[in-house]
C-alpha cells in the first residue's frame, strides 16, 4: 500500500482497521495527513493515543482526531478531554446517525440514503476544513477531497 500512496498525484483514501499494525508496517509513512477516527469508548481512544505517536515517528506531521459516533455532549466532553490531554488535535466531531445503519441495510451510502442527513454536513465540513488545512501545509494533493463518498 505504501507504493500506491507514495506514487498517488491525487488524492488517495485508505480505510484501516481500528488497530497499530498498519503503523508498524509503514503504511502511513507517506501520507500527508491521517484521521484517527475514535469513539467515546476506553478502548477506541487507548487506540487513537497509540496512534499518534507512532505515525509522528513515521514522519507523519498532519495527524488529526475525529470523534466518531457521539450520542451525547458527555461523549463529546470525554472525547475532547482525552485528546487534549494527550496532544490530538481533533478536527471534527461527528454526531451517530441511525441513518447510517438503515443505509447499509439498504447498500447505500448515506449520501445517495440520505443527503440531507447531519452526518453528511458534517462530513462535508471536514472535507473542506481537510482540504485547506492540507493546502496551507503544501500538501501534493491538489486536488483534495472535492466531494466525500459517505
Amino acid at each position: 500500500m505504501g507504493e500506491i500512496v507514495s506514487e498517488a498525484e491525487d488524492v488517495t483514501v485508505m480505510d484501516m482497521e481500528a488497530s497499530i499494525e498498519h503503523l508498524s508496517r509503514g503504511t502511513v509513512r507517506h501520507v500527508d495527513a491521517l484521521l484517527v477516527v475514535t469513539e467515546p469508548y476506553y478502548r477506541a481512544l487507548e487506540t487513537a493515543r497509540r496512534t499518534a505517536p507512532l505515525a509522528r515517528g513515521l514522519g507523519v506531521n498532519n495527524i488529526f482526531a475525529v470523534a466518531n459516533k457521539l450520542r451525547s455532549a458527555e461523549d463529546e466532553r470525554a472525547v475532547r478531554d482525552f485528546c487534549r490531554h494527550h496532544g490530538l488535535e481533533i478536527i471534527t466531531a461527528i454526531p451517530f446517525d441511525q441513518n447510517v445503519t438503515q443505509a447499509d441495510l439498504r447498500g447505500q451510502s448515506l449520501i445517495d440514503f440520505k443527503p440531507d442527513a447531519p452526518l453528511v454536513a458534517e462530513v462535508m465540513r471536514l472535507a473542506a476544513t481537510l482540504r485547506e488545512r492540507m493546502l496551507n501545509h503544501g500538501s501534493s494533493a491538489d486536488k483534495f477531497l472535492s466531494k466525500p463518498n459517505c
